[in-house]
């Protein structure tokens, strides 16, 4: 049976917030069986969010949750790398209102994660597995989930700006044959420095830079140390749905479908799950065959 998983101990991390600019620090701590992600203010008294889809209130160039007047920001890179450590149960404390951005992937809390562990929660882990297609559409913008034994995402990015047609626009990863910590957990996320000033017009990106993000000119990537994956940007796309997807509040069993979506339509796309029940079934561990468990979990502690 694959257990519900935690954190073994508390682990902090201090950073800032990609876009409110503000120094923030970040504690992990071990939450029981069953309690699901919560974020807890603790500059709010102790107010707390959990990481529901429904809590989603903002997806401008980020996913934001907020219950009552409590707020927390960008929270979908953290989101992935839980996703890709099997934590089911977590307590988050934060000092302000953003969760830091790291280096603009998953990977600093991956190795966060890393540094103390995990524990089992003596519970079955619970999946939703997708048993009909699920589609939402914006203009020409798509995101879907369809059923599959196991979990795969696609996406395939498209611009008119002749800069992001030098590198490749669509992977697809299978995570029963790819490792989420290697494969994913790495990309970053990206932007034309010519798109920079107008995000700074609506508050946003006020603490990007070239160490927490792949920039981009007329000539490319600006970054000294180029890129990571060829395919960076697409994988982070990747990287990004599977935390907004996480938000239904545990794994899939299907797959992702993501056509020049964003975190927009990955919020509408999970809230027609919920709308939906009878696009999906709820399954626990020992009901799933074992090839599902994603490859990397029997190594995790």
């Amino acid at each position: 049976m694959v257990s519900q998983r935690t954190v073994a101990a508390p682990v902090h991390a201090i950073g800032v917030g990609v876009h409110s600019g503000k120094p923030t620090r970040i504690t992990l701590r071990p939450a029981p069986a069953n309690t699901g992600i919560t974020f807890l203010r603790s500059d709010k008294s102790g107010h707390t969010v959990a990481a529901k889809a429904e809590c989603v209130y903002d997806t401008t160039l980020a996913t934001s949750l907020a219950f009552d007047e409590t707020q927390v920001a960008t929270v979908e890179h953290l989101m992935s790398a839980l996703w890709g450590m099997h934590i089911d149960n977590l307590l988050v404390d934060l000092n302000n209102e953003e969760v830091p951005i790291m280096d603009g992937s998953s990977r600093p809390f991956v190795d966060l994660i890393k540094t103390v562990g995990t524990q089992n929660c003596r519970a079955p882990r619970k999946y939703l597995r997708i048993t009909e297609e699920l589609t939402v559409a914006h203009a020409d913008s798509r995101a879907s989930l369809l059923p599959f034994d196991g979990f795969k995402a696609s996406y395939t990015f498209v611009s008119d700006n002749e800069v992001y047609k030098k590198y490749p626009n669509h992977v697809e990863v299978d995570f029963a044959k790819s490792d989420y910590i290697e494969e994913v957990s790495k990309a970053r996320s990206f932007g034309l420095i010519e798109e920079l000033a107008q995000a700074h017009a609506i508050n946003r990106c006020l603490g990007s830079d070239l160490d927490n993000a792949v920039g981009l000119d007329e000539n490319g990537v600006m970054n000294e140390e180029g890129l990571r994956y060829p395919d960076e940007f697409v994988r982070h796309k990747i990287l990004d749905a599977i935390g907004d997807l996480y938000l239904l509040g545990m794994p899939i069993i299907g797959e992702f479908v993501g056509y020049k979506s964003g975190h927009t339509l990955n919020n509408r796309l999970i809230r027609a799950v919920i709308r939906c029940p009878e696009n999906w079934e709820i399954v626990n561990a020992f009901e799933v065959p074992e090839m599902v468990d994603w490859k990397q979990a029997a190594s995790l502690v």
